[in-house]
């Protein structure tokens, strides 16, 4: 059986891993100003944070379900027997729902997963299924290898401003009012598929310092664990890149083991409600165990 390995732009990706793995990837749709575009194609990020700054309005929504279908429909085409679809969290978007919709008209099986994450700790689990894929195996173990990786990341973000996230109704103005005079920065994390307060601090640089400490601590649990052969790290930013690439230096002092340090940009999906200098760290192991071949005795 030859499995197809499907995301969503929201994994953040980099372009030439979905590539080099075979990996399919639907773009969401965002409007900046009242112009629509595909994520990752007609417009940067630099210009999506710069909207950000100037108060352009900048929305997001989902891909249709016709998009879904014609890209199942191409990859039965193309040969593959069945598919397996990871995407971004049902609490943050209606992505999985498009995905639900195509997958029953699709004329191969298709498996459709809520990663319950975004970024790369959906991004590592997509890459293990099409690791899966390539190795031969059915589409209940790819589906499994994305379950199991996804469900054992973590991932802590830092926002420069509680302004985006106030306009996207993630809390009050009298709220964000507070955070900016007292100069808050909070740090958020992902947790049962949507996005929580972690903790607070005062400056940058103090928050930049308890991202690292989260990753650490993120790492030292996990290897602790049997069944884990290594950690893989992702540091994603919107327009923050000096910021970023500092972390990602921090980080790879501190956890010199690491198989991918990856330094990923994030796109207008997640930007538009965390706004430009957001920094994120994800932490998320290479689980061990039998892959399950077609036709093997088990």
């Amino acid at each position: 059986m030859t499995v197809a390995v499907v995301t969503d732009s929201t994994a953040y990706l980099p372009p030439g891993v979905a590539a080099a793995h075979g990996i399919s990837v639907v773009p969401m749709r965002l409007a900046i100003g009242g112009i629509s575009y595909d994520e990752g194609r007609g417009v940067t990020a630099e210009e999506v944070a710069q909207a950000l700054r100037d108060f352009v309005p900048v929305s997001t929504s989902r891909p249709s379900p016709a998009v879904f279908t014609q890209l199942y429909a191409a990859l039965a085409d193309a040969g593959h027997e069945a598919i397996v679809s990871v995407h971004v969290s049902s609490q943050m978007s209606a992505t999985l729902s498009s995905a639900q919709l195509a997958a029953r008209d699709a004329t191969i099986p298709v498996t459709v997963i809520d990663s319950e994450t975004i970024g790369m700790a959906m991004g590592f689990g997509v890459i293990a299924a099409a690791e899966a894929a390539a190795s031969g195996a059915d589409a209940a173990a790819v589906a499994d290898a994305a379950r199991r990786h996804t469900g054992s990341s973590t991932t802590v973000f830092y926002v420069d401003t509680l302004e985006h996230l106030r306009r996207g109704g993630r809390i009050g103005r009298a709220s964000a009012l507070m955070g900016s005079a007292l100069a808050i920065k909070p740090l958020l994390t992902v947790r049962d598929g949507h996005i929580e307060p972690l903790e607070r601090v005062r400056t940058t640089s103090k928050a930049l310092a308890r991202l690292v400490k989260h990753a650490v601590d993120a790492v030292e649990k996990l290897e602790e664990r049997d069944d884990v052969d290594g950690i893989d790290v992702a540091v994603h930013h919107l327009d923050s890149r000096p910021r970023a690439e500092t972390l990602i230096e921090q980080l790879a002092g501190e956890l010199p083991r690491a198989r991918r340090l990856l330094l990923v940009e994030l796109g207008a999906a997640v930007g538009a409600h965390v706004g430009p200098g957001t920094l994120a760290v994800v932490v998320t192991p290479r689980l061990s165990g039998r892959t399950r071949i077609v036709g093997s005795s088990d």
